[in-house]
This record gives structure tokens, sequence and C-alpha cells, in this order.
């Protein structure tokens, strides 16, 4: 039976994994903030050191939400949340007798720079700036500073993850089905996403293929801009019509609800070079499909990572 070490389990995307793995027969290990939820807490290192040994797999999701106003206290706790823990997995690592063979931690699509003309893939992408850009670099800085000669350690420059339960698709079908679901600012703002199950699986083909190495970008390969996302968000819920929100609006009712409109409004195009370029096949390459597998399927079945 292989091992996985999940730290950050409690989110979205480490729910779905855990019940991921656990279906496809592998055997989970945690790391979370609460004993009474995962087998380690954070600060235990020790205990964390002791998960890890013989383990095949260690995937790392903490941190804390940015759906959030950027106070501050949030800023230093969003960076906090991802660059104590990295450090920490580093360090209990570092003490295993038997270290796992792979290290993949979370980063963000957001890294690159604002971008309408081209994509932006792993060879040529261009980083961005700003705060956003600024928690992704420290977050994958730390994970490189991490000396783990035997580990392998990828950064997933993950995109919007989108699944059934939970997560970006709760706030956007709400909107669609109160008339509000039309283009964000001027809808041209080019979306990247993901489905959870695509997200899963391309973790599990990345551990099979030793010869990727350094970030990779988590997307599926065709991008959408604001207007076409809410325009299928809006058929998913057979929602016949959706007020546009231009961004004057969009930054009062941000403010209202306590998030930035930087999530909505920045322009992220990533491309999915190295998956691409090494035979990654996508369950959902389309948003359309992947938005009517979210709205008519609930739950993770065996067998239901497609073929590798």
């Amino acid at each position: 039976m292989k091992i996985v070490v999940i730290a950050g389990a409690s989110g979205f995307s480490g729910v779905h994994f855990r019940a991921a793995f656990a279906a496809e027969g592998w055997q989970v290990r945690t790391v979370g903030r609460n004993a009474s939820s995962a087998d380690a807490v954070w600060g235990d290192t020790a205990a964390i050191t002791e998960l890890l040994e013989g383990a095949d797999l260690l995937i790392n999701l903490a941190g804390k939400s940015v759906s959030c106003r950027y106070t501050p206290a949030n800023k230093a706790e969003i960076v906090r949340s991802r660059t104590e823990t990295t450090a920490e997995l580093g360090r209990a690592i570092a003490a295993c007798a038997a270290p796992p063979r792979d290290w993949f931690n979370a980063s963000t699509g957001t890294i690159y720079r604002d971008a309408r003309d081209r994509p932006q893939d792993e060879d040529d992408g261009e980083l961005g700036s700003g705060f956003s850009v600024e928690v992704a670099r420290g977050w994958e800085e730390t994970l490189a500073a991490a000396e783990v000669p035997a580990t392998r350690k990828i950064p997933l420059r993950i995109t919007i993850v989108m699944g059934s339960g939970g997560g970006v698709m709760r706030p956007f079908n709400n909107l669609a089905r109160l008339g509000l679901g039309g283009r964000m600012g001027d809808g041209g703002q080019k979306y990247s996403w993901i489905h959870v199950q695509d997200l899963f699986r391309a973790v599990l083909f990345l551990h099979e293929r030793q010869e990727i190495t350094g970030p990779v970008n988590i997307a599926a390969p065709e991008a959408v801009t604001n207007a076409e996302l809410m325009a299928s968000v809006r058929r998913a819920n057979r929602a016949p019509f959706g007020v546009p929100t231009p961004a004057w609006l969009l930054k009062m009712g941000a403010v209202l609800i306590r998030t930035e409109t930087e999530l909505v409004l920045k322009s992220r195009w990533v491309r999915p070079g190295k998956l691409e370029d090494t035979g990654f096949t996508w369950q959902y390459p389309k948003l359309e499909g992947a938005l009517a597998h979210i709205a008519g399927r609930r739950g993770v079945q065996k067998g239901s990572v497609g073929s590798l």
C-alpha cells in the first residue's frame, strides 16, 4: 500500500484528495491544526517526521484562504500560514531516515503577471508584481530553501479549482441564481481553471514521471474570458439572464463581503505547458463539461481518476 501525507487536508481540495487517495487504495496520513482531525499538528515537528517516514508522497495544501480583505493582519497570516508550514515540512523531511520520494507543494498560477496578450507557461511566463505575487514567490522560495536532497520538490502553480461541494462554484452559482451572473468588470480578463478531479489526476501523473522537475502549471488547456465563464455558469444554472457588474460596483461589494476584487478582475491566463508536453490528458479539458459534471454529480467514486 502506497502512503501519502496530506498537509492542509481540511480545505476544499484537501477533502477531495483524502477521499480520492483512499478510494484508490492509498494509506492517507494528515497534518493539520487540530489533533482531533489530523494525525499530526503543526508545531510538533517530531510527530510530522514520524508521519513522513516511509511515505511515498507529501502534498502540502496548507494556507489561509485569500478570499478576505487584505488588512495587515490578514496579509501577515496569509504569508505565515504558507511559508512557516512549508519550512516546517522541510525540517521534518530532513530528519527522516526514509524520506518521501516526492514533495508537491501548493503554489498559485497568480504568480504570473496580469496577461491578456498571451498565455503564461513555465518556460517563458513573466512573473507579476503585487501582494499575491509576493506571497507566491515567498512560498516557492521557502520550498526551494529546504535541504532535502533525496526528495523531489515541485511547486504546483494551481489555478482556480472547480468542483462540486464548495470552492469557487458556490458564489458563482449563487450569483447566477439571483440574476447577477453577468460579466465582471469589462469581462475580457482571462480565467484559467482546473477541475478538482484533474488536479488529483495531475498529482498522480507527476508522481509517476520522475523526469519532470521545477514548477508545474496546473490548469485546464482551455482558458476562457470572464464573460464566457459567467455565460457558462448561467447555462449550467438555467439562468436566462445575468446583470453585469462594473468594476466600481465590484469594489464596493468586495468591501461588504470582505474580499478583494483582484480575485475576479486580474487576468489569469496560464498554460499547462509541462503537462501538455509530457502527455497528460484531462478528464475535463473544457469548461462546459466541467460545469455539467459539477451540476450533476457529488462525491468521489473508485476509479473516478480515469486513465493516466
